[in-house]
C-alpha cells in the first residue's frame, strides 16, 4: 500500500511539474494553474506536490514582475488583455497565499512545515520585487504577509510549537526579527483574555525570536530590495516594543503551566532587556507562595534583582524559609533551590538567629530526604557553620546534658522566631548511623575539625542516584578466600571420603 501511494504521489508530481512549466511559457495554458489550485484539499498526499508547484510557479512570476502594478480590486472596463491578465494573476497569487495559510493552520505537521517554508520563500521574494511601486528611500517589506503568517502561528487552539522550531531559521534573518518585534505589540493588545494554547504559543515565539542587540556585526537579510534604501536595525525601538508586548503578558490570567512557562522565559530570555526590572517584585514575591517550580523559578528572579539592581526586600528570608518543605525532594528544580539558597546566605553579616534556623531545618529535613539530597544538605549545613563560627554551639550546645524535648519549632514560618540557636544538630549525628557509608561518613564532619575551605556544591549538585550506587559498588571489598585446592576437572578435592567409594572419570 505503501508502495502505490508512494508511486502515485511520484507520478502525480511530474504530472504538475509538466503542468506548471506549459502554464510559465505560454499564456495559452493559463488554465493549469487553475487546475493546479483546486487540487489544494484535504489530501495530504496531494497537497504537498501542489504546495511545491504553486511555489515553482510563483516565484518564476515574481521574478518576472508580471504582476507588478496590477490591482486585484477592480478592472475597469477599458482595461486592456495585458492588465486583465496581470489582475487575474495577482488575483491567484492572492487566493495562492491564503491556501497555504489554511494548510498552514489545519493540515498534518509535514504539509504545515511545506506551506511555511512556501509562504516565507514568498515573502522573501515580494520583498525582492515588490507588487507596487515603493519609494526608492525606503526598505520594503511585505509586513501583511508576514502579520498573517503570525496569526496562523498564534493559534487559540493548537498548540504550534513546533512549526515555532521551523519559523525560528527565518528568525536568524534581522529584518524578519525587527518587523515581528513590530507587529506583536497590536497583535498582543489584541487578545484581552486569550486562551491557555495562545498563551503558550505567544510564550513559545518570544522565546524563539533572537532579542534586540547591539553590535551583531553584518546584517543578514530575507528581503534584499534591488532599489531602495539599506535597512537599518533600530535597536532601541525593538527594545520599546518588547517591553509593550511583556508587560501585556504579565497582565493575562495564568494557569499554573503558562505561570511556569512564563517565568522560564522571562528569567532565561527577558529579564535582562526590561526597562523597569524592579517594577517584577511583587509579582515575582507572590509567585514564591504558589509553591512547586513556580517558586523556585520566582527566586531566581528576585536573586537577579538582589544582584544586579540592588533590590531590598525584607521579608525574601522568610519566603526562602518557607520554601524547605519535604516536597521539594520530589521537583525537578530543587539542585536550584540548593544552589540560589547557598547564595542567598553567603553574607557573613546575617543574623546567626536566622542562619540557625536554616542549618536546623535543613538537618531534620535529612531525615526525609532522598540520599543524594542527603549529601548536598550535609555540606550545606558545613559552609553555614564556616561562614557564621557562632553555630558551632549547635554542635556541642553549652548547656550540655540530654533534654526531653528539643526546643526547634518546625512549624514555626519566621525563622527567627523558630528557637533553632537553643538546639542542637541532633539529626546529624543520628545520620552517622546511616545505611549508606557515604552518607554515614560525610555526617560525621560535626565530629572532626571543620575544614578552612567552603565544599563546592555545584559537583555533588549533578549526582543522581545511580552515581551513589557505582560509587558504592567500585569501593574495593575485602577478598575472601572460598577454595584451598584449584579443581581439576570433575575430579574432588584430595582427601575427599567420597573418593574411597567411587571413581570419576
Amino acid at each position: 500500500m505503501f508502495i502505490y501511494v508512494n508511486m502515485a504521489s511520484k507520478m502525480l508530481c511530474k504530472q504538475l511539474r509538466a503542468k506548471a512549466i506549459e502554464f510559465l511559457k505560454s499564456r495559452k495554458n493559463a488554465n493549469n494553474l487553475i487546475d493546479i489550485l483546486s487540487l489544494i484539499q484535504d489530501d495530504d498526499n496531494i497537497v504537498q506536490p501542489c504546495i511545491l508547484t504553486l511555489e515553482m510557479i510563483f516565484m518564476e512570476i515574481l521574478k518576472r514582475r508580471e504582476m507588478f502594478g496590477a490591482c486585484a480590486y477592480s478592472v475597469e472596463q477599458d482595461a486592456s488583455a495585458e492588465t486583465k491578465y496581470r489582475i487575474w494573476l495577482r488575483e491567484c497569487y492572492e487566493d495562492t497565499f491564503n491556501r497555504l495559510l489554511v494548510v498552514l493552520e489545519k493540515h498534518r505537521s509535514s504539509s504545515q512545515s511545506q506551506a511555511l517554508s512556501t509562504l516565507m520563500k514568498l515573502v522573501a521574494l515580494e520583498g525582492k520585487h515588490p507588487l507596487e511601486s515603493t519609494q526608492k528611500s525606503e526598505y520594503y517589506f511585505p509586513v501583511q504577509r508576514l502579520h498573517s503568517i503570525l496569526l496562523v502561528l498564534l493559534s487559540s487552539e493548537q498548540n504550534t510549537a513546533q512549526l515555532m522550531g521551523r519559523f525560528q531559521e527565518f528568525t536568524s534573518y534581522h529584518d524578519v526579527r525587527y518587523f515581528v518585534w513590530k507587529l506583536l505589540p497590536n497583535i498582543v493588545l489584541n487578545h484581552k483574555h486569550p486562551s491557555e494554547v495562545y498563551i503558550k504559543n505567544m510564550l513559545q515565539l518570544i522565546d524563539k525570536i533572537p532579542l534586540p542587540k547591539s553590535g551583531e556585526g553584518p546584517l543578514v537579510l530575507l528581503c534584499e530590495p534591488e532599489n531602495g534604501e539599506a535597512f537599518c536595525l533600530n535597536v532601541d525601538q525593538m527594545r520599546k516594543w518588547l517591553n509593550r508586548v511583556w508587560g501585556c503578558l504579565m497582565h493575562w490570567e495564568h494557569t499554573p503551566s503558562t505561570h511556569h512557562q512564563l517565568l522560564v522565559v522571562l528569567l532565561e530570555r527577558v529579564l535582562a532587556y526590561l526597562d523597569r526590572p524592579l517594577m517584577l517584585t511583587d509579582y515575582l514575591m507572590d509567585s514564591l507562595d504558589m509553591g512547586g517550580p513556580v517558586s523556585l523559578l520566582a527566586l531566581q528572579g528576585i536573586f537577579v534583582l538582589i544582584q544586579k539592581h540592588n533590590l531590598d526586600y525584607p521579608n525574601i528570608f522568610t519566603k526562602l524559609y518557607s520554601m524547605f518543605e519535604p516536597e521539594i525532594f520530589h521537583t525537578r528544580y530543587k539542585a536550584r533551590l540548593f544552589y540560589l539558597s547557598d547564595l542567598f546566605l553567603s553574607s557573613t553579616h546575617l543574623p546567626e538567629n536566622l542562619v540557625a534556623a536554616f542549618a536546623k531545618r535543613l538537618a531534620r529535613l535529612t531525615l526525609v530526604a532522598p540520599p543524594q539530597d542527603i549529601l548536598v544538605i550535609l555540606m550545606f549545613i558545613g559552609n553555614l557553620i564556616l561562614r557564621h563560627p557562632g553555630l558551632k554551639r549547635l554542635i556541642n550546645h553549652p548547656t550540655g546534658g540530654e533534654v526531653s524535648q528539643d526546643p526547634y519549632i518546625m512549624e514555626e514560618r519566621e525563622p527567627m522566631r523558630s528557637h533553632a540557636i537553643e538546639s542542637s544538630l541532633w539529626e546529624v549525628q543520628a545520620l552517622q548511623s546511616h545505611i549508606l557509608p557515604s552518607i554515614a561518613t560525610a555526617a560525621r564532619f560535626i565530629n572532626s575539625p571543620l575544614p578552612q575551605v567552603e565544599w563546592d556544591l555545584s559537583k555533588i549538585l549533578e549526582q543522581t542516584p545511580d552515581d551513589i550506587f557505582e560509587k558504592e559498588v567500585r569501593k574495593k571489598a575485602k577478598e575472601i578466600t572460598l577454595t584451598f585446592e584449584k579443581p581439576h576437572s570433575m575430579d574432588l578435592p584430595r582427601g575427599e571420603r567420597l573418593n574411597h567409594y567411587w571413581n570419576l572419570s
